[in-house]
């Protein structure tokens, strides 16, 4: 290996399309600044196969469905892997007895960086499996829940933005949420907990303080791969 590669990454991609492109994108700048080439594989998962798994709650199924895909990273070469996408990570305690290869953990890492910004009690906005599980809930601080009606909001923006259905009221409606929440129910933050939103909303442009998931696992993926 020379000095100018790291360790071969296997990403499950898929989980949405759009989502793998940022994620592939992302991993490249990143090691560009660094003078680094990226080694990556990328298996695709059909996100209308995996998506009704979690909104069905099948963590086993959902778990069995991923881990063929990261078995067929390890047998390509892969050393470690990471998934591309925030909802499968609910089957992360199903998944882990099965794996190869080493999971870089989205929540784990994220957890990090909300500790490291000193946040205390922060909104979720995310599909609804997402939001409806506790897989935040082991992030070691306050987690603000929406309303019913709020997760339905939040989740059919979020289902727009991953099929190009977006508008400009699409974002608009995500903003007036995030602002209810944080007046309401004293959040701090917001926790952009699907890949696809960070696509289309980030600190500079959402008008509210956010914390970007797949920006954080961008970069410990890419310090794990380089270090």
């Amino acid at each position: 290996m020379s000095n100018k590669e790291g360790r071969v990454l296997g990403l499950v991609g898929g989980l949405g399309p759009n989502a793998t492109v940022y994620y592939y994108n992302g991993l490249i700048a990143a090691h560009k600044t660094q003078g680094r080439v990226a080694r990556m594989l990328i298996a695709h998962a059909d996100v209308d196969h995996g998506r009704p798994l979690a909104e069905a709650g099948k963590l086993d199924e959902l778990a069995r469905y991923l881990n063929g895909f990261i078995d067929q990273l390890a047998a390509g070469g892969a050393e470690m892997t990471a998934i591309v996408a925030v909802t499968p990570h609910i089957c992360s305690a199903q998944l882990a007895p099965l794996l190869k290869i080493p999971l870089i953990d989205m929540v784990s890492t994220v957890a990090d960086a909300i500790h490291a910004r000193g946040l205390k009690r922060i909104a979720l906005f995310g599909t609804r499996s997402t939001v409806q599980t506790k897989m935040f809930g082991r992030l070691g601080v306050d987690v603000v829940m929406p309303e019913p009606e709020e997760i339905e909001t939040i989740n059919n923006a979020y289902l727009d933005v991953v099929y190009d259905r977006a508008t400009p009221a699409t974002l608009d409606r995500l903003r007036e949420l995030a602002h209810t929440m944080m007046t309401r129910d004293g959040a701090e933050a917001v926790l952009l907990a699907g890949t696809d939103l960070s696509m289309v909303m980030n600190e500079q442009n959402a008008g509210f303080p956010t914390l970007d998931c797949a920006g954080v696992h961008v970069a410990e993926i890419t310090r794990r791969l380089l270090a």
